[in-house]
């Protein structure tokens, strides 16, 4: 019936969010590789890997580094397919946003013809193919980032290299309370499904959709201000505290070793 797969998917839409979230944090705390790094050193490497892919004019020198970053994901007890599936639900919307036209409007010798009118030329295979790898592989960095550290580590590393704090605050907020409003849609769904009989059409549908969202617009507003008159009472400052004292240890200055010399390796390769 309409009203019950309405209902059926939305519930099991919002509870396989849920499932993600916790799955991640378990990721993040498990005895991995990256898992075992300072969150300032791994913050700090990344970004100079994520400099170096932007300066690599090589696609397979791209594609290497994304096998690289694969076993950086294997030694960190991360599964392949639940690493790649988060990857690459973003990918194609840069590459039909970007890199599809650029195979059509980049000038230079032509390579593939549609329907005898459409040109795709050489130069704007190239492009489109750094273009593709090049996000692939910052955006898996910054995945794996994400997986294996836990997110109030993340927001304390990017305080460290002086990021401000308000936009580190409304980061962890939003984090936060993401959630938490997911939490309360979920609920909502689950309490009108629990007192559905029959099955209803899809304006009935629609309307009652509009009022909970309209509820859950009114649940945040009210709880920001809650969230905030919290923090003042227990005299918020704007700083990011984790419980975890950060330690630089031997391992630490192992990887930063080695991600100099990947680093360098990539500068050498942009040069050539």
């Amino acid at each position: 019936m309409k009203g019950d797969d309405f209902l059926t998917k939305s519930i099991s839409g919002f509870s396989r969010v849920l499932e993600s979230v916790v799955t991640t944090e378990d990721i993040s705390r498990a005895s991995g590789l990256l898992q075992s790094l300072d969150p300032r050193v791994k913050l700090v490497s990344f970004l100079l890997f994520i400099v170096g892919i932007s300066l690599v004019r090589s696609l397979p020198v791209l594609g290497g580094i994304f096998v690289l970053i694969i076993l950086l994901s294997l030694t960190s007890k991360i599964s392949p397919g639940f690493f790649l599936k988060r990857v690459l639900i973003f990918v194609p919307v840069f590459t039909l946003v970007i890199a599809v036209p650029a195979l059509f409007l980049t000038h230079g010798q032509p390579l593939v013809h549609i329907f005898g009118k459409i040109v795709i030329t050489q130069q704007g295979a190239l492009s489109a193919g750094f273009l593709l790898l090049r996000v692939t592989d910052s955006l898996s960095l910054g995945v794996l980032l994400v997986l294996t550290t836990p997110w109030a580590n993340v927001l304390a590393a990017l305080r460290w290299v002086r990021m401000p704090a308000l936009i580190v605050d409304i980061l962890g907020m939003t984090y936060r309370y993401m959630f938490l409003l997911l939490h309360s849609a979920n609920s909502m769904f689950l309490a009108r499904r629990s007192r559905v009989i029959g099955s209803f059409s899809g304006g009935e549908n629609r309307r009652w959709l509009g009022r909970a969202l309209a509820v859950t617009m009114v649940k945040s507003q009210k709880l920001s201000e809650d969230v905030y008159l919290a923090m003042l009472a227990r005299g918020y400052q704007g700083e990011v505290h984790v419980l975890q004292d950060f330690s630089l240890k031997r391992r630490d200055f192992l990887w930063i070793t080695f991600s100099l010399i990947v680093v360098i390796f990539l500068f050498w390769v942009s040069r050539l």
